[in-house]
């Protein structure tokens, strides 16, 4: 087989063969090369999109849900019907201690203050947070540091500023390590300077200080804003965020079933969402691309049968001067087989061309929505085996057409 393969006369055959009638050969060609063309384009364009939606998560506890108070919706044990319902740092140490699967518990606190540098003044979201916060939300951090466990401990007035609370307080270029803003007429040392991210979970802050220190300065005792529970990764988010609400309703005296005293996002449960529907794309992909690959090579397979129809005195004299049948199949294969791999082979080039021309013009920058779209050598060598398998089989069907004829009958064939 390998000695008919690099037989110089196979080829000339192939080539002969394609070069009767060029038009056909090129648009026989046109069903796989689009096929593989799809295949690959899509697919790299799916896996830009998951890794846009990689690098906006990447830096978020994922398995995690936000739960903060509300107003109840039922009367229960006395207590009327609208009360303000108030979490607290007993709640989340309660969560912590009871609630099977959780990884944290992360109490926040946020209210809007007045912050004023010089002349310079503006009204800014304010949050009391804990250093480990910057590990399940990580901040982008231009200049200095997140809050560490020394400011907790120690109470310190220092703060974590945005860029865009940055740009209205300070001038351009102008130093902000360890320069002092006021926020409520209270002063704090700036200590770092972060830019916000595409995506926020939870409200939007522009400031954050030691939570110790924001609880004491605000008069804000035990009470919190919401808490971040993460959960272990083997465990189920949307199971520990119900747990944690009816254990919540029990300690504050809220009926089992009201479904307003708390409000809640479930950001594990949209993830789910969101990977499922890459998941469900990529197949989708998987399915079109190969559906579209079958249609152009069952094109090439009845081209190949006018073909054969067309060289049947050709086949009846080559019959009639000693080759078999064997040789015969073998080489409308290999004519099916090479069809397939050449369309393939520019499906793939111009292939590649698409996802380039998606990367430069959608791939750059933060706010892209397509990130290094791609395939691996994998999925090529995937697609090459399939075209490889479809050609050869789709080839069987004219070689057997043209050996089922007899030498004699060829022969008289006009």
């Amino acid at each position: 087989m390998l000695r008919f393969l690099l037989d110089r006369d196979t080829w000339q055959e192939v080539f002969d063969s394609l070069s009767k009638n060029k038009l056909r050969s090129i648009l026989t060609m046109v069903g796989v090369w689009w096929g593989i063309l799809l295949l690959i384009g899509l697919l790299g364009s799916a896996r830009g999109l998951e890794n846009s939606f990689n690098r906006l998560f990447g830096s978020f506890a994922t398995n995690s849900v936000f739960v903060w108070g509300q107003n109840t919706g039922k009367p229960f044990k006395g207590f009327q019907e609208g009360r303000r319902v108030v979490l607290s740092l007993t709640d989340a140490k309660k969560i912590e201690e009871n609630v099977e699967g959780i990884e944290f518990v992360l109490p926040r606190s946020q209210q809007g203050k007045a912050v004023t540098r010089n002349f310079l003044s503006g009204r800014f979201q304010t949050a009391g947070d804990y250093p480990l916060l910057d590990e399940l939300q990580k901040k982008k951090l231009i200049h200095g540091r997140f809050i560490n466990q020394s400011d907790i401990d120690n109470r310190k007035k220092v703060a974590v500023i945005s860029k865009g609370t940055y740009e209205q307080l300070f001038k351009k270029d102008e130093e902000v390590i360890d320069q002092y803003i006021e926020i409520d007429d209270i002063n704090f040392k700036v200590v770092g300077l972060f830019e916000n991210g595409n995506v926020n979970m939870g409200p939007s802050t522009d400031i954050h200080v030691p939570f110790t220190t924001f609880q004491q300065v605000y008069n804000r005792g035990d009470q919190i804003g919401w808490m971040m529970i993460t959960g272990k990764p083997e465990f189920d988010i949307k199971q520990i965020e119900e747990d944690a609400k009816l254990l919540l309703k029990n300690i504050n005296n809220i009926h089992p079933e009201d479904r307003r005293a708390f409000g809640s996002f479930n950001l594990g449960k949209e993830f789910a969402k969101m990977t499922g529907f890459l998941t469900g794309m990529q197949f989708l992909t998987w399915f079109v691309g190969i559906a579209t690959l079958f249609a152009g090579v069952f094109a090439i397979g009845n081209i190949l049968l006018i073909t054969v129809k067309e060289r049947t005195k050709e086949i009846g004299l080559r019959r009639a001067l000693g080759a078999t049948p064997f040789e015969i199949k073998r080489q409308i294969v290999i004519e099916a087989v090479f069809i397939t791999l050449l369309a393939g082979l520019f499906g793939i080039i111009t292939g590649g061309w698409i996802l380039i021309a998606l990367d430069h013009f959608f791939g750059q920058g933060d706010d892209a929505a397509i990130v290094n779209a791609s395939v691996s050598i994998a999925v090529v060598f995937v697609a090459m085996v399939i075209l490889i398998v479809l050609g050869t089989l789709i080839g069987l069907i004219p070689a057997f057409k043209a050996t089922s004829v007899k030498p004699i009958e060829a022969l008289r064939e006009e």
